[in-house]
């Protein structure tokens, strides 16, 4: 299915994120998207922006003062570099296992990482995905929120272990719009680092179906302020 340049699809129908490329959606605030790991093995990265202003998008580091989490749970909300919630995780069918530290990748880590030439990446994803609906993003957010990604934090409270994912075919979360937004997904390209499942660790397609019933009406919970 291909969305509209409004960037609109309609209640009940399914968008492909093409493996190692991206899609966005327009969410009117009350709607929700519910993202699907069709095969169970592909980590998504995902951002949010303010449809009337783009210099205001979800921010993982907020969202981690907001929720003093350091991964977000049911019932939890993102927010915005402005600190307004944006979008909120009101139901998942996967394990819970997502991910708020790492960056989205780019041409210079697969540089890194001893790829030569080009190589498809999320925050080149982001820009296209977006660009198809005919919005230019002011800035590039490596700071992405990593659906279905495995980071485990390690027993010293300060180290990481990157993992496969441990998600199951057909799992799926589902955020809901607090604002009118854009959200863009990539379908990471990382063929090197191995964080997509099932042990070949090849990118695959996801998808995408915009909701506007039938998820559960969680409250949003408010920002935490501590005991004085």
């Amino acid at each position: 299915m291909t969305l509209d340049r409004s960037g609109e699809l309609g209640p009940g129908m399914r968008a492909t994120i093409p493996a190692r490329h991206g899609k966005a959606v327009r969410l009117s605030a009350g709607q929700a998207v519910k993202l699907i790991n069709t095969h169970g093995t592909q980590v998504v990265d995902c951002w949010a922006w303010n449809a009337y202003d783009l210099h205001e998008h979800m921010s993982m580091e907020a969202t981690r003062v907001w929720t003093q989490r350091l991964n977000p749970v049911v019932g939890d909300s993102f927010v915005t570099n402005l600190r307004q919630p944006i979008l909120t995780i009101v139901e998942d069918t996967s394990p819970g296992v997502h991910d708020t530290f790492m960056a989205a990748c780019d041409r210079h880590r697969y540089g890194l990482l001893g790829v030569r030439g080009y190589h498809r990446n999320c925050r080149d994803n982001m820009f296209e995905a977006m660009q198809e609906l005919g919005v230019t993003v002011p800035a590039p957010i490596l700071a992405s929120f990593n659906v279905f990604m495995n980071i485990a934090v390690q027993p010293d409270g300060n180290s990481l272990d990157t993992r496969p994912t441990v998600s199951r075919p057909g799992d799926y979360i589902v955020l809901r719009a607090e604002m009118d937004c854009y959200v863009a997904f990539s379908a990471c390209p990382q063929d090197i680092v191995r964080i997509q499942g099932a042990g070949e660790n090849v990118p695959k397609d996801a998808h995408f179906e915009v909701l506007e019933s039938g998820f559960p009406d969680l409250p949003v919970r408010g920002a935490w302020i501590p005991d004085l």
